[in-house]
């Protein structure tokens, strides 16, 4: 005989999991990191030229050399640690990307241009030309870290918006649940 509390039976109807007040995903990629390291490679390798110049044939094919390898390992550098991770939030009035360490670049939707959310079990960067924030004519525009399950948000003006995050069915459920559409 079991005096303790009963639990109710679950409900069929009930979805399993409860969408939080606001909804918090994150993606990561790590094969950014080996990318990151080649251009802080090619950052020391100007560096190092510029400091210990073995070059005797002039002055201009070393400035180009250094300028080359430093202009490059800033660019590789800083393009992929931007999107290293992606941070999304759902509340009650936005969707909100932040990419990187420092959060840029940012995109913020309001969900009252919103007017579908769907989830996109497969994106790869294949489909959208590469990791990063991209724009395509055909499909919108995506913030792509890594492969996998996507967040894909259709706004008003016929503008699509994809986002490669973890969990993307709660970040589904959590906008459709403030447009007011439950499962369509």
């Amino acid at each position: 005989m079991n005096d303790g509390p009963q639990q109710p039976a679950a409900d069929p109807e009930t979805p399993a999991r409860q969408v939080p007040e606001v909804w918090t995903g994150r993606a990561r990629n790590r094969t950014q990191w080996l990318l990151a390291a080649v251009g802080a490679g090619c950052l020391a390798l100007g560096i190092g030229l510029a400091v210990h110049s073995p070059w005797t044939s002039g002055g201009v094919p070393l400035a180009m050399s250094v300028v080359g390898c430093v202009l490059a390992g800033l660019l590789i550098l800083f393009g992929t640690l931007a999107f290293v991770h992606v941070a999304v939030r759902v509340d009650g009035q936005a969707l909100e990307v932040r990419c990187g360490h420092m959060g840029l670049p940012r995109r913020r939707i309001l969900l009252e241009h919103v007017v579908a959310a769907d989830f996109a079990p497969s994106v790869t960067p294949r489909h959208w030309g590469g990791w990063g924030y991209r724009w395509r004519p055909e499909k919108g525009t995506a913030v792509v870290v890594r492969r996998g399950e996507a967040l894909v948000v259709r706004l008003g003006d016929g503008r699509v918006f994809t986002v490669t995050v973890d969990d993307a069915e709660t970040a589904v459920r959590a906008i459709r649940d403030r447009l007011g559409t439950g499962r369509s």
